[in-house]
């Protein structure tokens, strides 16, 4: 979900040449800030009109039947945020050195988190207690991030995927540190979620499959290949790698979806139409970067893109919330949009937070990082405070 999709400063890199060196940046792929924000819109209208809850007084589904068959999809919407995330990571990572990987993603992760950890359980705590029932304790585990690690409930069910990301994440400070090379990272994208699906097939020890992130190991590698050849340009290997990627991911994900939807609506999935989004997930990152669309000009969906991590934290309780006050004096539609209006409005709030907040955390961050290693900031690291 936290990915920033503005390239570092630096330039293509060539095979054997020093991928440390930084240099001009690319241009800023606006269609994937749109895609994010389309993709977290869909997860919003999934939520509040086909997931399971009490707030309409009956189930979504059949309160929305005409959308319900179709919004039940956005379910789908975190594996291609892993997808971007593959891409846009690799993007911020390649080139750079382990502090600067580590402040740019804690600083970008934590505090829209932290606010939204705050808000929703003030909401669930002293507010709407009939929201879900949780203690002031589960909300101070909430704030490390690292809940599932501790096996604390989440405050907000969504943050699942962000447990997934600080995983990946904890991967490519690994491979910055070991250096990253267009030989080593094919190797890794064929190798690792293989290896993951193994794990997952033989039912390893769960610690294994945690590490490997079994699941959704496809989606980051699958990612991870895209940016390669959005970088360097198309070939052959690369593409075999994307397309065993999304076989693995497409094997993973319809009957795991088939059983969530199933059993959170009302609704029964199609199992050819979720292959056929979860191949699209990898298919819609490589057209919008691999194509003109990648010079679209609409600067316009920058915000949106920005709004788009805020906007999954904050929306689901909050939403709910709005939707239980008014659902028995107020046309559904009504009560819709302004549960939508009400999480947009929020994450706009939150976004104005973290803009200020994040640069100088990145830097902070990054400074004692480096002092701790006994190394001055480098060109990159002070290159890289001028984007989010």
């Amino acid at each position: 979900m936290a990915t920033t999709l503005r390239p570092e400063t630096q330039a293509p890199a060539r095979v054997g040449t020093d991928l440390s060196v930084p240099a001009s940046s690319p241009p800023r792929l606006y269609a994937i800030d749109g895609l994010r924000f389309v993709a977290a819109l869909a997860v919003v209208v999934y939520h509040y009109a086909a997931r399971w809850s009490q707030v309409w007084g009956d189930e979504p589904g059949v309160v929305f039947p005409e959308i319900g068959p179709v919004v039940i999809y956005g379910v789908l919407a975190p594996e291609l945020f892993f997808v971007v995330s593959g891409f846009a990571i690799l993007m911020t990572a390649w080139g750079r050195d382990v502090p600067h990987v580590v402040a740019s993603r804690l600083a970008r992760l934590y505090p829209s988190y932290w606010i939204a950890v705050i808000a929703t359980s003030v909401l669930l705590l002293w507010i709407w207690p009939a929201g879900k029932d949780i203690s002031v304790g589960e909300a101070l585990v909430n704030l490390t991030m690292l809940q599932e690690a501790f096996d604390v409930r989440h405050v907000d069910g969504v943050y699942w995927t962000l447990w997934t990301e600080l995983r990946f994440y904890a991967l490519m400070v690994i491979f910055v540190a070991v250096g990253i090379t267009r030989k080593r990272l094919l190797w890794f994208c064929a190798v690792w979620p293989v290896v993951a699906q193994l794990a997952r097939e033989l039912a390893l020890p769960e610690v294994m499959r945690v590490m490997l992130i079994e699941q959704y190991a496809p989606f980051f590698a699958g990612g991870m290949l895209l940016y390669l050849m959005y970088r360097e340009g198309h070939a052959r290997l690369p593409w075999l790698l994307v397309a065993m990627n999304v076989a693995l991911a497409v094997r993973n994900t319809i009957p795991w979806q088939m059983e969530s939807v199933t059993t959170n609506t009302v609704f029964t999935p199609s199992p050819v139409v979720l292959g056929v989004l979860t191949a699209g997930c990898f298919v819609l990152v490589a057209v919008l970067t691999m194509t003109r669309l990648q010079r679209l000009p609409w600067a316009w969906l920058m915000p949106l893109g920005a709004l788009t991590y805020p906007l999954y934290l904050i929306h689901e309780f909050w939403g709910w919330w709005l939707i239980d006050q008014l659902s028995g004096h107020a046309n559904r539609w009504v009560v819709l949009g302004a549960a939508i209006t009400l999480a947009l409005v929020m994450a706009w709030g939150i976004w104005q937070v973290e803009k200020r907040v994040s640069p100088r955390a990145r830097r902070w961050l990054e400074r004692t990082l480096r002092r701790g290693r006994g190394r001055a900031p480098s060109p990159s690291g002070q290159a890289a405070t001028k984007t989010a």
